[in-house]
């Protein structure tokens, strides 16, 4: 753990045993540097304490860099929940005010939103104990779920890259292969969907992938042992991090990389393995940016919605600018999208929302 905290290079790490549920708490703050760190609470089963906690320190270091390229007036932090198992009803609420209370304890240096395992009913928990929250259902003077505008970002995203790549950001007859139809894959695939892809869909529950392949004529089921090789124009990771890697990379058969699941990449050197190969990237804190963008957007930026919408379309423009970097400069595309993060990490004066 020694050398993953030396490597992470950020500012405070609060780490919690519940005595009453045995699961873990850890709160990463990477970086305040453009204000308040902000970034969801991800509650799950883990192989172990030690892989939550490289989980936690990777996932605040991706929302420094991901709100910084976004513009937002926030730095950049995560939270893990590491669950020992299932948790009743009443343990999991009871559990979720007492890390509450953690995040009321650091004074505002982080608030926190949905992520996997979480949702707005679980910040309407949270809510109840800090006003360090944000994505509270709309009941509870929240904007709600933001998995919408993630998956809507992630589109403009495909869409962006695919004309970059191939000269059309057409989707008719593309053939998009997505792994993982959570909330936000689930959205992305009926929005794909609906522009005309051709649809290739896997998930590690087989019931979820059988349920989203009837709703969406023409869908066709992939088995999550199979995705790695499947070819297809476009591979959209939409689950768990670290698909990308030494050993998935060489097996890959697709023009691009676009998906909403973060640290897609295992390693930095995955990147240049992805350029070697001739695919072409869209850096994951990107392309999958949209949900933060709304949440702290409509809830502490006064944005209309119209403004949120065009900053999510506009996910598409930033790619361009990173990829037109990237050959510029004969760096990854990850590269370029750090180096504009880099630029963009000064403080931020933030204007006060209207009302």
């Amino acid at each position: 753990m020694e050398l993953e905290l030396e490597q992470w290079g950020g500012e405070e790490l609060l780490i919690r045993r519940d005595a009453r549920t045995g699961a873990w708490i850890g709160i990463a703050i990477h970086s305040t540097v453009r204000g308040p760190a902000v970034g969801g609470t991800r509650l799950r089963r883990y192989a172990s304490v030690h892989a939550a906690l490289v989980d936690v320190l990777r996932l605040s270091a991706g929302m420094t860099v991901k709100n910084a390229v976004a513009g937002l007036p926030c730095g950049g932090g995560k939270a893990v929940i590491a669950v020992p198992g299932p948790l009743t009803d009443g343990e999991r609420e009871a559990l979720l005010e007492r890390y509450a209370e953690m995040i009321d304890g650091l004074g505002g240096r982080f608030a926190t939103g949905p992520d996997i395992g979480t949702g707005e009913a679980d910040m309407d928990v949270i809510g109840r104990r800090t006003v360090h929250v944000f994505c509270r259902s709309l009941g509870q003077g929240g904007s709600g779920t933001a998995s919408p505008w993630t998956a809507a970002g992630v589109q403009a995203g495909i869409r962006a890259t695919l004309r970059h790549r191939t000269g059309s950001d057409d989707l008719a007859g593309r053939q998009v292969l997505i792994q993982g139809l959570g909330e936000v894959g689930g959205v992305l695939a009926r929005l794909l969907h609906d522009a005309g892809a051709r649809l290739l869909l896997a998930d590690v529950e087989r019931e979820r992938v059988r349920a989203t392949v009837a709703a969406l004529p023409g869908a066709v089921e992939v088995t999550a042992e199979a995705v790695i090789g499947t070819e297809c124009d476009v591979f959209s990771p939409c689950a768990i991090g670290g698909v990308l890697n030494a050993e998935t990379i060489p097996q890959l058969r697709c023009l691009i990389v676009a998906g909403a699941a973060n640290n897609q990449l295992l390693e930095e050197a995955d990147a240049e393995r992805l350029r070697t190969a001739g695919i072409l990237y869209a850096p994951d804190f990107v392309i999958n940016s949209g949900g933060i963008m709304r949440g702290i957007g409509a809830e502490r930026l006064g944005w209309s919605e119209a403004q949120i919408d065009a900053r999510i379309q506009a996910i598409g423009e930033t790619l361009e600018e990173i990829y037109r970097a990237s050959e510029r400069l004969d760096i990854s595309t990850a590269a370029a999208a750090n180096r504009l993060a880099q630029e963009a990490l000064t403080p931020v004066e933030v204007a006060t929302p209207p009302g």
